[in-house]
């Protein structure tokens, strides 16, 4: 494709939660976080009737005809993806693959800006509330009086208390399923007009900063390369989650044969375990990892008919509802956002997200499903447990572990390590880099506070990528809505709003909204 000489506003790379979190948030005027529920709730009736009758000018009598609704973008976006034209089809293609029926993230992570409660609310409006499942140890679980008594006997006893969740906010603390996840995702899309024309399918293979003869002349502007062609614009956000390759630990997966990473996989189980399945012969298959998707893979293995699946575990097995500890999502959650925020140094935050994360954990719910596997003899769980060399042969594995475990011939192995996040070793920002060199901390950029890669360069960076500004919780649905609502801001300080509403609408909606100056409105002749 020749490259297109078009100069767009925003150009996001990425179609996933974080790249949907951003197009939606560009095009809405009154996010939840800037406007109470009250003042929402009148702004978006205001919105849905005030255009419906038609007004007639005191002064001139000329009659302003009824508008029709229409969904308009403040600014030109255009979105890359590299793996479909649709949004967040690799995110429905990993759930699939997974066979995940729920999501681990509770009521109030989502991409929507308009409304904390709106998967909530859009849950009991289609009367879907039953495929809601509570999230466990989360809310009401108290401490006994005999805890009590031995917490006060203990000389640790001013330690910080144990995490509570207010059983007022316990309807927050379930679980959408996916489907209705997926479903309210295309709501978000409809609503914002997300779809006409906004994603190409292109692998971007650059990223550059400069003038460009011929696009812009008095300003740098940045130039987009991908497999299919060039694009500009005048801001890009980077959604790509933690846009490197998958990590397999050293020494193994050198053949290519007989195992994969679980983000390689393309079709469960795999065919050459499907044929031996077939032809009823004993199937053995190793999971080495120890987070959710290791836990979803052993379970999964085990409902296909394999014979024996051993889970191994490099630490010991976490178990907790969330990605990150209960204290970054209960009551008191401003507490650890307070100290991570006046942290004096990115690497003083790095050690709090290492903290609060604390390597790859497993839901209850699985844990349970482990457990029940494990009791019928068809899985094993070894944590504190290495792989030390490895022999593919005659299409099986011959494993050797630290410390020493009895494994037959493994018929296939499936890692779930998880993807290391490293800025620098993504090929497509070598020019960035070069150009505008920002500091590693642990494989992150040391961004701004408005999520931008230096000042004067906006290109921003939203995701787990952009953790040392967000938190623990960049990565997961809670860290693309906050990360939408920051790039937000800061795009509307950078660029001219002149592609959304007329100024004349502009100051008709603050006047009706009381959201502009009194004194502004003497001007607006539609206000008159």
């Amino acid at each position: 494709m020749a490259p297109c000489s078009t100069l767009h506003d925003v150009l996001i790379i990425g179609a996933g939660p974080c790249g949907l979190a951003v197009a939606a948030r560009l095009c809405e005027s009154t996010p939840s976080a800037i406007f109470s529920d009250t003042e929402h709730h009148r702004y978006h009736w205001i919105k849905r009737h005030g255009d419906r009758a038609s007004i007639k000018n005191r002064r001139t009598g000329q009659i302003k005809a009824t508008k029709k609704p229409e969904i308009c973008r403040n600014y030109s976006t255009l979105v890359l993806d590299g793996t479909d034209k649709d949004w967040m089809t690799r995110w429905n293609h990993l759930f699939k693959t997974f066979e995940i029926s729920h999501l681990r993230s509770p009521m109030f992570f989502h991409p929507d800006p308009r409304d904390r409660d709106g998967l909530l609310s859009y849950t009991y409006e289609k009367e879907r509330d039953k495929e809601l499942v509570e999230i466990p140890e989360c809310v009401g679980k108290e401490i006994s009086k005999h805890k009590k008594k031995q917490r006060l006997k203990c000389k640790n006893n001013g330690a910080k208390p144990p995490v509570t969740i207010d059983e007022r906010d316990r309807k927050d603390y379930f679980t959408p399923s996916s489907s209705l996840f997926r479903d309210y995702c295309q709501c978000v899309i409809d609503r914002y007009g997300l779809r006409r024309d906004l994603i190409q399918q292109e692998r971007v293979e650059d990223i550059d900063f400069s003038m460009v003869p011929g696009v812009s002349e008095t300003e740098p502007v940045f130039t987009v390369r991908s497999d299919q062609g060039a694009h500009y614009a005048r801001v890009v956000v980077l959604a790509v989650g933690p846009g490197n390759a998958p990590s397999i630990p050293a020494g193994l997966g050198k053949t290519g044969q007989g195992c994969c990473h679980a983000m390689q996989i393309r079709e469960f189980p795999d065919p050459s375990v499907k044929a031996k399945l077939r032809q009823k012969k004993e199937v053995n298959i190793v999971v080495v990892g120890g987070g959710l998707t290791s836990a979803q893979l052993t379970v999964m293995a085990s409902k296909h008919g394999a014979n024996k699946v051993f889970h191994l575990v490099r630490g010991r097995l976490r178990v907790k509802p969330f990605d990150v500890d209960l204290s970054w999502m209960g009551k008191f959650r401003n507490f650890e956002e307070a100290s991570f925020w006046s942290a004096d140094t990115d690497e003083e935050r790095l050690e709090k997200i290492k903290e609060a994360r604390g390597g790859g954990s497993i839901t209850p719910r699985y844990h349970k499903l482990l457990k029940q596997n494990i009791s019928v003899g068809k899985v094993e769980l070894h944590t504190e447990t290495t792989i030390t060399s490895s022999d593919y042969l005659d299409g099986s594995w011959t494993l050797t572990t630290n410390p020493p475990i009895e494994l037959p011939n493994i018929d296939y192995v499936y890692f779930a390590t998880g993807i290391a996040s490293d800025f620098k070793s993504l090929t497509f920002l070598e020019t960035m880099n070069r150009k505008f060199p920002v500091e590693s901390y642990g494989g992150l950029p040391g961004l701004t506070d408005d999520l931008m890669w230096k000042e004067d360069v906006p290109l921003f960076v939203t995701g787990r990528l952009a953790a040392l500004r967000l938190g623990p919780g960049a990565g997961n649905l809670a860290g693309a809505r906050s990360g939408a609502e920051r790039i937000a801001w800061a795009i509307e300080d950078i660029l001219p709003r002149d592609q959304g509403r007329k100024e004349e609408d502009d100051m008709a909606w603050d006047f009706k909204t009381g959201t502009g100056s009194q004194f502004g409105s003497l001007d607006c002749e539609a206000c008159i």
